[in-house]
């Protein structure tokens, strides 16, 4: 075993509430941090030094399995179709999809006539190609790519760091050449106003948070633009949209429980914005349009699970609400989008999805119905309005992706995919099921399964349990292909929906966030000793996975249960929780506050994060093997957060743990771009898994 890099103590004490507290490794966090954000070289040399020794460190700890890592890499690789596209989605004489080409890293963004004979080649125009875009750059994302109204531009932002700083720039594309239109620092994408010369698009500002909406004409200079609104709340961010329709420009101003809506009316987009409902601390609503009204989705007066609301586009605000969908608690409403005769919603009962439709003429309601026992469901998003079909994708964590176009006066349903995997996949050798988990304190978590019919289910086996439980985003129990490189081995693939996400409503949420932060870890927790208890696997057997706030849960149980998993692997982990809540000169602290508390403003809410905050826990014990992977450029989750908690556990384990810190030098918090690059890190988190979990290859039948 090679001699791990420690990271050396440097004095830094702060205080807080009469607390103070002595973090010996705060020096990790660069004073230059936003320069780094836009220019990776900038990272003082000590800092550079440091990371590039774990990096180091990691690869020779690892060696041995390098491998089988490839292996991994291109089992995983070889269940991508290379030669993929998606189903065209139609808009007026066109049809817009994106593409990759064999060996391609990035999508090409094409077009073809609607009425194009299906295969034909000749009438495909590729309008960006992502690979050309990115050659030769170490990283490459390629944002939104939106066509104008009139099908002869398109806005589209690019990123070169990592740090989701995207530079908009628009694309004649009967020329097929970029015009000298060129805008730095923005969201990545625009919206369109009825002209096809005028856009709207969202600045961020030095700290990294969207908080203007700019207007910008076509052919000018960015210095031209005009600021259309300004958020002077830090803890509140901004973006901008459009309606169905397209009729109406949507500036959305949000923090992670409230929310405001302006409109500009998209064929006067000069016009001064118009006010819906003024903000309410804990009101969330969305807005779209269905001729000549609005149709809102809104939690007011007691809608802990949304009810849908109309008021008059001419007249928006709440003294004109009515409902017309009411709220019905454990009916979770996720989305509705208006068509031209329908109304179509997205909601969650009983922690599963469904689609519901109803006529606008007659009020005439229908669901579109799935038989498995756990599935995913999304709707897409679609160009048109006018229109009587909708497209939805499904899948199982046994069934691949399938696209589906369903009419909605027909209820006929055309399937246009079904996700390929080159290598083969046979659904019948798998088993997917729904567990409930017992909680701590009567609740019953549940836990969504698959595993290969073979696997013995004596608790010889070793299993991965995956968990978010944050923001109130539910983990769909969806197929990845990824998995089956893992469940091929003998792993039970397990995923906890804890609370903190909404797969058992609103209330999910709510009991896993600020002062009941506590549930999301204790049921995570009892997740896994359910899992242990019907003998899926057995302690110490059990490998858990998290990222970003999910890499939160991990660190925390690693403090609180160490016994029960043989490893942990932290993907970008927001493990300093409480040092980075308490620094609101960081892109998310502020709009943050509503998640966690505020603990600058808040004694109870620095103790409540204290009591929990992984970084802040660590405490002499026998740890798990751990393996954290990190991006440099990261905006959301800083490198210096997975540096600082693996620094601290290195200094405190008593087991002799394999204790590992991966850093992307050249990425931010989505890893290395590029659709097989990413794969890479898969293969070293699952190679890792299967390290401590004692398995090899032996059962493999790839």
């Amino acid at each position: 075993m090679t001699t791990p890099p420690l990271a050396e103590k440097r004095p830094h004490e702060t205080t807080h509430h009469g607390i103070t507290r002595s973090d010996p490794y705060a020096w990790l966090r660069a004073d230059n941090w936003q320069d780094v954000m836009r220019d990776p070289s900038a990272l003082p040399a000590d800092i550079r030094d440091y990371l590039e020794a774990e990096n180091a460190h990691t690869k020779t700890v690892m060696a041995p399995t390098e491998a089988q890592q490839t292996k991994l890499f291109e089992e995983m690789k070889g269940r991508i179709k290379q030669d993929d596209s998606s189903v065209p989605s139609p808009d007026g004489t066109w049809a817009y999809y994106a593409s990759y080409v064999t060996g391609g890293e990035y999508p090409r963004i094409c077009r073809r006539p609607t009425k194009a004979a299906a295969g034909d080649e000749q009438a495909e125009e590729i309008l960006l190609d992502g690979n050309a875009m990115g050659e030769g750059l170490a990283y490459f994302s390629l944002g939104g790519a939106d066509h104008s109204p009139d099908h002869r531009f398109m806005a589209y932002g690019i990123d070169t760091k990592g740090s989701e700083y995207y530079t908009l720039r628009i694309r004649d594309l009967e020329k097929g050449e970029d015009l000298a239109d060129e805008i730095p620092d923005t969201g990545g994408s625009a919206v369109w106003a009825k002209d096809s010369t005028t856009l709207f698009y969202t600045r961020l500002d030095e700290n990294h948070r969207p908080h203007a909406i700019y207007r910008h004409t076509r052919g000018t200079s960015a210095t031209e633009d005009v600021l259309v609104y300004e958020e002077t709340d830090p803890g509140f961010f901004a973006g901008v949209g459009a309606t169905q329709s397209g009729d109406l420009i949507l500036i959305e101003t949000h923090t992670h429980e409230t929310s405001e809506v302006w409109l500009i009316d998209a064929n006067a987009p000069t016009s001064k914005p118009r006010l819906v409902a003024a903000r309410e601390e804990a009101h969330e609503y969305d807005v779209d349009q269905q001729g000549d009204r609005l149709i809102i989705r809104t939690n007011r007066h007691g809608a802990e699970d949304f009810k849908i609301c109309e008021a008059p586009v001419s007249a928006p605000g709440l003294e004109n609400w009515t409902d017309i969908e009411p709220h019905r608690a454990g009916r979770l409403i996720l989305g509705v989008t208006p068509y031209a005769g329908h109304l179509v919603r997205l909601e969650r009962e009983n922690g599963l999805p469904r689609i519901v439709i109803t006529r606008t003429s007659d009020d005439a309601a229908h669901e579109i119905a799935f038989d498995e026992e756990a599935y995913s469901l999304g709707l897409g998003g679609g160009y048109e309005y006018d229109t009587t079909r909708i497209r939805f994708t499904y899948s199982s964590m046994t069934t691949p992706s399938q696209v589906f176009d369903y009419d909605m006066e027909s209820r006929e349903r055309t399937l246009r995919k079904t996700q390929e995997v080159p290598s083969g996949h046979e659904p019948g050798q798998y088993v997917t099921r729904r567990l409930m988990a017992p909680a701590h304190d009567g609740e019953t978590v549940p836990v969504s399964l698959l595993y290969r019919k073979d696997t013995p289910l004596d608790g010889s086996a070793p299993l991965l349990l995956y968990g978010y439980g944050s923001y109130g985003i539910s983990m769909p129990a969806g197929f990845s292909t990824n998995r089956l490189s893992l469940v091929d081995r003998g792993f039970i693939y397990a995923i906890a929906h804890i609370r903190g996400g909404r797969e058992k409503g609103h209330r999910w949420y709510t009991a896993g966030k600020r002062r009941a932060k506590m549930n999301t870890f204790r049921d995570f927790i009892s997740a896994g000793e359910h899992l242990v208890a019907e003998k899926f696997s057995s302690r110490g057997r059990v490998v858990a996975h998290g990222g970003s706030a999910g890499g939160l849960l991990v660190g925390a149980v690693a403090n609180m249960a160490p016994d029960l998993f043989a490893g942990i692997v932290a993907e970008v982990p927001f493990v300093d929780a409480l040092t980075t809540i308490l620094d609101d000169t960081l892109p998310l602290t502020p709009p943050e506050w509503p998640e966690w508390g505020n603990p600058i403003e808040s004694a109870d809410a620095y103790t409540d994060i204290a009591a929990y905050a992984p970084y802040e826990n660590v405490s002499a014990q026998a740890y798990p093997h751990i393996l954290a992977l990190a991006g440099l450029t990261d905006p959301r989750v800083t490198y210096w957060e997975p540096a600082k908690w693996i620094a601290r556990l290195r200094t405190h384990d008593t087991s002799g743990a394999t204790i590992l810190l991966k850093t992307n030098m050249d990425a931010g918090h989505g890893g290395a771009s590029g659709r097989f690059e990413r794969l890479h890190e898969v293969a070293l988190a699952y190679a890792f898994a299967l390290k401590v979990a004692n398995e090899s290859d032996a059962r493999t039948t790839v």
